[in-house]
């Protein structure tokens, strides 16, 4: 311990969720690893660090969970997100069936057909909230409808999602509030999300049917459940939000980007680096390991600080500046390795299918208000309202 860095600093406060990025700043100046007495754990603020923990697994194991709360990582143990491989890797080839590029092309139709409508009627407003008028709208209309589950249970997903996203943080009162909402969403999974309850044909029935086959245990399914739940609706919501208030904030990169269409897989790339949904993850070490010559002890939990890495100066020049010919595809806010997004090819899909026709219809966004989002998990925006002028 005498070797590494102490800090006191507390990311779960208010101000900390909505602006974390002075912290961030003072923990990567600290060292590549940062001792937080406050939690108990190890914080990696770096680049360099959080990549190499992301991909190898067998040292930064997910298996004991890689939330912050230990009682929510125990409740946790054996879904996706908490697994190692061979387990992890049997879950995430059911999962991510449908989500392959090759099915990704088959619902690009529905997904242009339906952007093309939101955003004609946001545009013709003149003025629209983005969160919900535009981001929502992909996630909820067509997501939703391509897992497939009851129409009872559409209409509460995002606040249920919220509410699960709001356990990854230390059992706060965030947690504590978020604690009714997650049970009605796992008594939801068990008893409503399931078959002869919900489209035969949709991503949750899939998981049912290899059940059936035995490709996973059928006691998986209904905690599966939560993979299509979560990071489809909130993370995509909030990448959309924050891309369309950094092009309002910055005027010269949209005027790029609408001469330049090319450009908008490094924006979607350049606004997930900068604005990361979700902030961070941690790991458990199964072994003595030296992270950037600081050693540390087998059984250490470590937090993977993605939105800290993105900002780290010394991968990336200029860091707070948004640039969309930056092309940082090597950002981390999907993760990497084992772990990285199985959703990610939907979420840059939907992204894609918005700007390009945003980029026909609107000269530039002038932001009227804002608003944070408040969650232990999740960083973006909760609302944000927009004037419009038309492209001529």
């Amino acid at each position: 311990m005498s070797q590494i860095p102490v800090s006191d600093v507390d990311l779960y406060t208010e101000s900390a969720r909505i602006d974390p990025y002075d912290i961030y700043a003072e923990l990567r100046a600290l060292g590549p690893v940062v001792y937080l007495s406050r939690y108990d754990l190890y914080a990696l603020p770096r680049y360099d660090e959080v990549r190499a923990a992301l991909m190898d697994w067998q040292t930064f194991s997910s298996a004991r969970g890689v939330f912050m709360d230990p009682d929510v990582n125990a409740q946790l143990e054996g879904i996706t997100l908490c697994s190692d491989p061979p387990e992890h890797t049997a879950m995430r080839s059911v999962l991510g069936r449908p989500l392959r590029p090759e099915r990704m092309r088959e619902v690009t139709p529905r997904i242009e057909a339906e952007a093309d409508r939101v955003v004609e009627r946001v545009v013709g407003q003149g003025r629209f909230e983005v969160v919900t008028e535009l981001a929502e709208y992909l996630p909820m209309t067509v997501v939703s409808d391509l897992v497939g589950l009851p129409d009872h249970g559409r209409e509460k997903t995002l606040e249920w999602a919220a509410a699960i996203w709001n356990t990854q943080g230390p059992a706060d009162d965030r947690a504590a509030a978020a604690g009714p909402a997650v049970e009605e969403f796992m008594a939801f999974a068990m008893q409503d999300a399931v078959p002869g309850k919900i489209d035969p044909d949709g991503w949750a029935a899939q998981l049912y049917q290899a059940a059936d086959r035995g490709e996973i245990p059928r006691d998986k399914c209904p905690v599966m459940m939560l993979d299509y739940v979560t990071p489809s609706l909130d993370t995509t919501i909030l990448a959309i939000a924050n891309t369309v208030g950094l092009f309002a904030q910055n005027p010269d990169q949209w005027d790029l980007l609408r001469k330049d269409r090319s450009l908008i897989p490094h924006a979607i790339n350049e606004s997930l680096r900068l604005e990361t949904p979700v902030p961070q993850f941690s790991r458990v070490l199964t072994e003595d390991h030296e992270i950037g010559g600081v050693p540390l002890a087998a059984g250490s939990r470590v937090a993977l600080l993605y939105a800290s890495a993105n900002r780290d100066e010394r991968h990336y020049p200029d860091p707070t500046r948004f640039d969309i010919t930056r092309r940082p595809s090597d950002h981390l806010a999907f993760g990497r390795g084992e772990h990285v997004c199985v959703g990610m090819h939907l979420a840059r899909l939907e992204m894609s299918a918005l700007l390009e026709r945003l980029a026909d219809r609107v000269a530039c966004f002038e932001i009227l208000e804002r608003r944070p989002v408040i969650n232990n998990g999740l960083r973006g925006l909760d609302h944000l309202d927009v004037a419009i002028e038309a492209a001529a």
